[in-house]
């Protein structure tokens, strides 16, 4: 989506990590121009006017022009960022110059709208497959997003990314069969029925004799051989 946004961005006369600190420092976050079939420029730019960009809305869809001191003006796309893993700063950026005339592909969030009757009314739950499609347009023409109405869900039934309506020229890249969500139901725990429940006790006492029964005669044939031993142990009187 295009803006009228611009951000200003000083060329830099080198690149590596000592000019990346440097850069830093001075409060600006190193980042690279390319694109549009010209030489890629490295700049300066301020991470604050790139973040609050990425934080809005339209995010890395968001088309703004970067005005580089004693060079070029020209309308351009995040299209790579990268942050500290512990402090969360944003380090860098890699920016992409923008043909207005030519398609481009980009992802655009697709968000579903009401409550399916297949939850309202079935007791089923709505699941979220796919939050956004890849689609083909001209620049100017970018949505903010997709909305996708899932009231007449029932339970099995399901929105792919077919049913999204494309308007004007923008043609849908992603699978037509990807499935951005659908309703299922809850998967309940059965609990055993009293007449079930009673067969595992009764099945258990059944048991219990046999193993008393089993362990009598084990003692009772272990106490008949005991004598028998002892009368052969004894010498015969004369």
């Amino acid at each position: 989506m295009r803006t009228d946004m611009t951000v200003a961005a000083e060329a830099r006369a080198s690149r590596g990590k000592n000019e990346a600190r440097r850069t830093r420092r001075s409060g600006m976050i190193p980042g690279v121009v390319y694109g549009a079939y010209k030489d890629p420029v490295p700049v300066a730019v301020s991470p604050r006017q790139i973040s609050s960009i990425l934080r809005s809305k339209t995010g890395h869809n968001t088309i703004f022009n970067l005005s580089v001191r004693g060079g070029e003006t020209s309308p351009v796309m995040v299209v790579d960022d990268q942050y500290d893993p512990i402090k969360g700063n944003l380090l860098h950026v890699d920016l992409k110059r923008i043909d207005l005339a030519k398609r481009i592909r980009v992802s655009v969030p697709a968000i579903t709208q009401g409550e399916p009757k297949g939850v309202k009314q079935q007791g089923g739950l709505l699941e979220i497959v796919t939050r956004e499609v890849e689609i083909e347009c001209l620049p100017d023409d970018i949505p903010e997003h997709f909305t996708i109405d899932v009231t007449e869900l029932l339970i099995g039934q399901s929105k792919r990314a077919s049913d999204i309506a494309m308007s004007g020229a923008i043609k849908l890249v992603s699978a037509s069969d990807t499935v951005i969500a659908h309703c299922v139901a809850l998967k309940a725990v059965s609990e055993p029925t009293p007449a079930e429940a009673a067969v595992v006790p009764a099945a258990e006492a059944a048991a219990e004799p046999e193993v008393i029964k089993k362990g009598k005669k084990e003692e009772e044939g272990a106490a008949e051989a005991k004598p028998e031993a002892k009368g052969e142990a004894k010498p015969k009187k004369k």
